[in-house]
């Protein structure tokens, strides 16, 4: 294949671009589904800083994953029917855990103290639905949408997984961004979930090439064997490393942020491990990047449009994080 032809390297650009969303979406919004299933474990002024800390944050990081999908929606048509006609319930699941996430975070601002847990509750639903939804569209999208028993229950493996996972961030984020009493609830949570999340990645990691054999075919060959066995070994080190900062006093000073940083570690590992084993599919057995693309002058005209809102979304992201850097302060409202 002539990689100098620019009308074949786009639908890679695409492709590219469309990860590099996605997995910008799972960190980002991750963390804050993260602090959103933690909300029952807090008392109700530890939930008020809780939201504070995600409050600049949340709605914009789920920008990310309207850039995913609309470039699976623009740029792999044929793609985007498969994926979300295999997905359609958790699809939705989905959008209704973010739907009552969104109506709780803006409503729980003017409730009073009686009404305020009912939000604050549903606040948690909508967080656990989301992430739950995810886990198992990540399953089935993986496992290739295939048929038989095996394949429900590795979804269901991820979607009890992936959960885990988010809430173990939402801990090393408020470990970041809060203090005192609530920084050391966090670092308690992160200990609870640090455990689970690792079992479930192995377990995940075992399963998947058992469950597909066109990752088992790509996995388990010599020499690309040697050189994989990087990743699991960078994100097992990332992972080792975080477990004894959780145990340690410096991540309540000035290093609290390493734990946030290396579980950032871990997730990119883990797609860059993911973007190997599906490539060069976009639906793993069944579409190709090149079968799924729109045509060349199609994507010309896309480019362009990326390369207007791209840069804005990462411009605005940025500024954000830059202004609300720094630890979270109480919660007020005008």
């Amino acid at each position: 294949m002539n990689w100098m032809d620019f009308d074949t390297a786009l639908p890679v650009v695409f492709m590219a671009l469309m990860g590099i969303s996605m997995l910008v979406y799972v960190v980002s919004d991750g963390y804050d589904l993260g602090v959103g299933m933690l909300m029952h474990r807090a008392s109700d002024a530890e939930k008020d800083v809780m939201v504070a800390s995600i409050g600049p944050f949340w709605d914009a990081n789920e920008t990310w994953l309207v850039l995913g999908v609309g470039i699976l929606l623009v740029a792999f048509p044929k793609a985007h029917g498969l994926v979300l006609g295999e997905l359609y319930l958790p699809v939705a699941l989905m959008l209704i855990g973010l739907t009552l996430r969104g109506v709780a975070f803006d409503f729980r601002v003017k409730a009073k103290d009686t009404h305020k847990r009912t939000w604050d509750r549903l606040f948690f639903a909508g967080s656990t639905l989301a992430a739950v939804s995810q886990g198992w569209m990540l399953g089935r999208y993986v496992s290739g949408f295939g048929s038989g028993w095996n394949y429900p229950l590795f979804a269901a493996a991820i979607a009890l997984a992936l959960p885990m996972a988010y809430v173990l961030m939402g801990a090393a984020w408020l470990i970041m961004k809060t203090e005192g009493p609530l920084q050391e609830r966090a670092v308690a949570w992160a200990r609870t979930a640090w455990a689970p999340m690792v079992g479930g990645m192995l377990l995940i990691s075992m399963a998947t090439p058992w469950v597909s054999a066109t990752v088992r075919g790509r996995w388990f060959v010599l020499p690309e064997f040697i050189a994989l066995m990087a990743i699991p070994l960078m994100a097992g080190v990332a992972l080792v490393a975080v477990r004894g900062l959780l145990h340690s006093r410096v991540v309540r000073g000035p290093l609290c942020w390493l734990p946030f940083v290396l579980l950032i570690v871990v997730f990119v590992l883990g797609f860059l491990g993911l973007a190997y084993s599906i490539y060069p599919y976009v639906v793993i057995d069944q579409l190709t990047i090149w079968q799924a693309a729109s045509r060349p002058a199609a994507l010309k005209v896309i480019l362009i449009g990326v390369c207007i809102s791209v840069p804005a979304i990462i411009g605005y992201t940025v500024f954000s994080y830059w202004v609300f850097r720094g630890k979270t302060n109480e919660l007020k409202y005008a």
